[in-house]
């Protein structure tokens, strides 16, 4: 009897833990398979949104590639129509490369003409330098005096004492005397001196180099310079013999010389006021003859056959149709 008790409490104690068991694991299971759900469907939300986000930059991408393809098309379309010219820019790209060569070469033509006066520049410096040291060459230092330019104090000398070494003393300008031709006829303001004729041939010039310009050849001006002399009319005549003689001999030296008396005239005016001087067989007594002259065909009517008279058939010819109808410049007819 106490041991069905006591079975009892223990069955009736089991199965009240029982329900808190499974109630216990009920909750369990439903917590676990409530976080499992929400852990797929943020899987999921996330899988959706990755796709979304996907197709969407598709679609953007795509439509924006769209859409680039016709905004470039239609600013090609009207930048060709109604903004660029291809000719205009040709012709301005052309003008400013030349514009470009004529810069580059007036910069190149300003250093050269700078270098050019800064190089004559310092030349002249450096000759006024060499001439002051000439003229100041007295004041070189010796073995017993030390100059103005080499002080004891300096630790080197003044680079004016080092072209003073250099240098050699101005010397004096020697006293001109007066020519003794000054009081006869070489006294002219052209002419200071006697003229010196050369009776020897000149030398051939030498190898140099041509100067760069526009000159004449030296073998040319040196025959020029030495040819000899052709005295005039007044010189050479004698002074015992009038001058007309000497007119007379360059009369008969032109007239022994000269190939025709009468000058060229043109067209327009060669047979102006010339006369026609006849032949001596077209202007006799005895008669001229007729053909070549009024006419180039014997005219005999008594041996036609017709009334009329040759037609001619052939062309005429250009130009014997102008004769007659052709102007100068004079208005004369040719």
């Amino acid at each position: 009897m106490l041991t069905s008790i006591i079975t009892f409490y223990i069955f009736r104690a089991v199965d009240e833990d029982r329900k808190i068991e499974y109630k216990a694991a009920v909750k369990i299971q439903s917590w676990f398979r409530g976080c499992r759900v929400r852990a797929y469907l943020r899987y999921l939300n996330k899988m959706v949104i990755f796709i979304q986000k996907w197709w969407r930059g598709y679609r953007s991408r795509r439509y924006f590639s769209k859409l680039v393809e016709i905004q470039k098309r239609w600013r090609g379309y009207y930048v060709r129509k109604y903004i660029h010219n291809y000719y205009a820019l040709k012709k301005y790209l052309e003008a400013i490369s030349v514009n470009n060569e004529i810069v580059s070469e007036l910069q190149d033509y300003k250093e050269m003409k700078e270098n050019e006066e800064k190089r004559k520049y310092l030349e002249k410096k450096e000759k006024e330098e060499k001439y002051q040291a000439r003229k100041m060459h007295y004041l070189l230092s010796t073995e017993q005096i030390a100059g103005i330019y080499n002080s004891p104090f300096r630790k080197s000398p003044d680079p004016m004492e080092l072209l003073l070494r250099k240098s050699k003393p101005l010397s004096h300008r020697q006293q001109q005397t007066k020519s003794p031709f000054d009081y006869e006829l070489y006294d002219w303001p052209t002419c200071k001196r006697p003229p010196t004729f050369s009776t020897a041939q000149p030398l051939p010039p030498t190898g140099r180099q041509k100067p760069q310009g526009p000159f004449r050849d030296t073998t040319e001006v040196l025959r020029q310079r030495y040819k000899p002399l052709e005295p005039t009319l007044r010189v050479a005549a004698s002074i015992n013999s009038p001058p007309e003689k000497a007119r007379e001999e360059m009369k008969r030296e032109e007239w022994r010389n000269r190939i025709h008396d009468n000058e060229f005239l043109p067209f327009s005016s060669y047979h102006k006021n010339q006369k026609y001087d006849p032949s001596i067989h077209r202007s006799g007594k005895y008669g001229q003859e007729t053909y070549g002259i009024k006419h180039f065909r014997e005219v005999q009517p008594k041996k036609w056959v017709a009334n009329k008279d040759f037609q001619t058939v052939l062309p005429p010819i250009v130009l014997f149709e102008k004769f007659g109808k052709t102007y100068s410049r004079a208005g004369q007819i040719v």
